[in-house]
């Protein structure tokens, strides 16, 4: 399936881990430490066996709902930067995405979230991409392969799709392995992100 169709399928926990993989991999636009969502990260897991005995796919917090608004909460004022106004378009992408985080792991709102955060983290690494790029104004196309696409940015459509394949495949045990997907590219983003502020010194 193509992302798009993975997001249109995915349940609440998938909806969640996908987008909060998206901002994790971003973090360090945001000069946040590789922990930074790691809490967030350990609601989703730490709750699961609550929310499967409740056999509710609608909510990947289950009990934990008011933890991760105040989770969420704590994450955004550990990440919170001088205004925006300033800063280059790929920042602003990255702080957009935490400051839509909705405070609920249910709802519409939830799908949104990781749909915006799926087209954004894609335009980031558009962005970033060292390769030039002709169309570096235009959405990256999610209803493909990775044909065409800047390597940055086909690795970063693999990582998507990888993330809610293993969260539709394996349910709350593809959650570490999504974890790690998420990892190995945030390391990859922070590489690049440095050495662009070399280059700008």
């Amino acid at each position: 399936m193509s992302l798009v169709e993975l997001i249109a399928r995915a349940d609440a926990r998938g909806l969640a881990a996908s987008g909060l993989a998206c901002l994790d991999r971003c973090v360090p636009l945001l000069d946040g430490d590789d922990e930074a969502l790691r809490p967030l990260w350990a609601l989703l897991a730490d709750d699961a066996d609550d929310a499967d005995d409740a056999d509710d796919a609608d909510d990947a917090c289950g009990a934990a709902g008011r933890d991760w608004a105040e989770g969420l909460a704590q994450v955004r004022d550990k990440l919170a930067g001088p205004d925006a106004g300033g800063e280059d378009e790929a920042v602003v992408l990255a702080r957009r995405m935490l400051e839509a985080a909705p405070a609920a792991c249910t709802g519409p709102a939830l799908r949104t979230w990781a749909d915006a955060c799926s087209v954004a983290s894609l335009r980031i690494h558009r962005l970033l991409d060292p390769v030039g790029d002709a169309a570096r104004e235009a959405d990256v196309p999610r209803d493909g392969g990775t044909e065409g696409l800047p390597p940055l940015v086909a690795a970063e459509l693999r990582r998507q799709t990888g993330v809610l394949e293993l969260l539709a495949d394996r349910g709350v045990a593809g959650l570490r392995p999504a974890l790690e997907v998420s990892t190995e590219g945030r390391r990859v983003l922070r590489a690049v992100v440095s050495r662009r502020a070399r280059g700008r010194a």
